[in-house]
């Protein structure tokens, strides 16, 4: 069985790839974003209050591990290894933050945790497709 960042004759199989990558590079921008605002102050700040968050807060370090992971996302570089931490951070975001405020993620507003904790799962054990630093990185180490 091939992996997903394979890319191989067939066409949709080529097509599935090329959307894996464009998944990552989506993912990690919108993380981007996410770190910047907490850590940087744009974007509507830290939770959308404007400020950044401050330095050594649980959001201070979710900011850097958003803004560093997202990065990485964005490039294809250690995938694997940024997917799976930002989605331990999006599964403990979930439970310190939306889990107190009802069972439910519809209710409790973390939906969006929820669907990006499995988003990152996903990308961490797929990988980061064919268009990607560690796909390069790949194929220049078999040469």
């Amino acid at each position: 069985m091939s992996s997903p960042s394979a890319v191989v004759a067939d066409p949709s199989s080529r097509l599935a790839a090329t959307l894996l990558s464009l998944l990552r590079v989506i993912v990690g921008f919108l993380f981007i974003c996410h770190g910047a605002s907490k850590l940087f102050g744009v974007l509507g700040g830290s939770m959308g209050s404007g400020r950044i968050a401050a330095t050594g807060s649980l959001l201070w370090v979710s900011g850097i591990i958003e803004l560093v992971g997202g990065t990485l996302l964005l490039l294809g570089l250690l995938t694997r290894i940024a997917g799976f931490i930002m989605s331990g951070e999006m599964a403990v975001a979930y439970f310190l933050r939306h889990l107190p405020r009802g069972p439910w993620p519809l209710t409790n507003r973390g939906e969006l945790a929820v669907v990006y904790c499995f988003l990152l799962l996903y990308l961490a054990a797929a990988g980061p497709g064919p268009v990607a630093l560690d796909a390069w990185r790949a194929k220049r180490s078999r040469r």
